[in-house]
């Protein structure tokens, strides 16, 4: 009996001096092209998604009735093509994954979109959402919308208003070529902006109109030879990744002076594929860019930037980290990590970017699941002028603001018609 005694003290002893056990992690997945022709969109994206996971992480990760369990993050190789990135989401569902994350395409968000309604029927108790960071056809939150779909981004509407708005004031710009990507996204850019142009600014000429195939140009040359020819004063294109790098490179080679109203023309190799030529004519809309001058904004940018000190590494998105931010509020919500109850609990969630510093904030519109935020224009200069603090990926050219607008002023009405389980 004392033998028994002690045995059981020895043994107690050991448990307590084992380290406690780790609170098993949240998994989100990262469906991306992380190879192929967009592999570097892909790897930025997954940057902002760690640098995200990590600060929830730094303070705890998320607090639950059980105990806070920290978020991992997991990759997933979509290589930008739907059959691809339904095959991980498949491994991803697979291994229980309730949070599935994409956006550099919106063919294949729409693709996971009809996969994860299908799913969510057939399995109520493996239920999960797509969180959407950049895949940006006004489709997904309208006709297409779901209850399982939540875009974090401005869609394509939202960014067209703000740069017609700034087209609208630029009187000199008589002229514009109109260039896009041949896919769902690009075919409505270049619809949508026709008519918006045709309302703002019926003075303006389209000299242009045109798509070419998504990631298979190598050489851009005979279209940037055909909008030099068109003498137009002005360029739009909603293209992203290299086939905009590619697209202002030769521009610039072509020698085309025209002002270019973008997308994203801030990152992602842009600002030094045009250099000098795009000074006072690039333009990019966004939620944030790093010269955005609040002491927050500064933080934000500094962090990740030593987080991530390569130049090539310099590209940073404010909606990401309330994407990751909004999720942790909403599991906190729901007090649940379960699908269907986080999505209730995101539904008209409200984050004023406390955990944030006061960064960036949005509303998650319940109706439809498209965020309502900011946007700023910005344009491209040298660094050290006035507003240009940071340059991009070490170029020696930044962005300044030239236009901001709230909230209110960016949202758009909506015609989803959405079936809630």
């Amino acid at each position: 009996m004392i033998r028994l005694k002690m045995c059981a003290a020895w043994l107690c002893a050991a448990l307590l001096a084992l380290p406690a056990q780790a609170a098993e992690p949240i998994p989100i997945a990262l469906i991306e092209g992380l190879s192929g022709p967009f592999a570097n969109a892909g790897e930025a994206v997954y940057r902002n998604l760690l640098f995200a996971v990590e600060r929830v992480n730094q303070r705890g990760g998320v607090r639950l009735p059980g105990g806070a369990r920290p978020f991992e993050l997991q990759r997933y190789d979509g290589k930008g093509a739907s059959e691809e990135s339904l095959a991980m989401l498949r491994a991803a569902l697979d291994r229980r994954v309730a949070f599935v994350t994409q956006g550099n395409s919106s063919a294949v968000a729409a693709a996971i979109v009809e996969a994860l309604n299908k799913h969510n029927a057939r399995s109520p108790d493996a239920r999960a959402l797509l969180l959407n960071y950049s895949a940006v056809d006004p489709a997904l939150t309208n006709e297409k919308c779901s209850f399982w779909h939540f875009r974090f981004d401005a869609h394509a509407d939202m960014r067209l208003a703000a740069l017609v708005e700034v087209l609208r004031a630029d009187a000199a710009t008589k002229r514009i070529y109109l260039i896009g990507q041949d896919y769902s996204f690009g075919q409505h850019v270049r619809r949508e902006a026709r008519e918006r142009i045709a309302a703002a600014r019926p003075d303006v000429e389209i000299v242009g109109d045109e798509l070419h195939p998504i990631g298979r140009v190598k050489d851009f040359l005979p279209y940037a030879m055909k909008v030099k020819a068109s003498g137009a004063q002005a360029v739009l294109t909603g293209n992203w990744g290299n086939d905009l790098t590619l697209l202002v490179k030769a521009l610039r080679e072509v020698g085309v002076e025209a002002r270019i109203y973008s997308f994203y023309g801030n990152a992602l190799g842009a600002p030094a594929a045009i250099g000098e030529a795009g000074v006072g004519r690039v333009l990019a809309v966004a939620e944030w860019h790093p010269n955005v001058d609040t002491p927050a904004s500064r933080d934000f940018h500094a962090a990740f930037r030593a987080r991530f000190p390569k130049p090539e590494e310099d590209y940073q998105h404010a909606r990401m980290q309330l994407m990751v931010e909004m999720l942790a509020a909403a599991i906190e919500r729901a007090g649940s990590a379960e699908a269907s109850a986080v999505a209730r609990a995101l539904e008209g969630l409200r984050h004023d970017g406390a955990t944030l510093g006061g960064l960036h904030a949005g509303t998650m519109r319940a109706a439809d699941h498209q965020l309502m935020q900011p946007l700023v224009v910005s344009v491209m200069d040298k660094l050290g002028a006035p507003g240009v603090r940071v340059d991009n990926e070490g170029s020696g050219y930044g962005f300044r603001t030239l236009r901001a607008f709230d909230a209110r002023a960016t949202e758009q009405a909506h015609r989803c018609a959405m079936e809630r389980p």
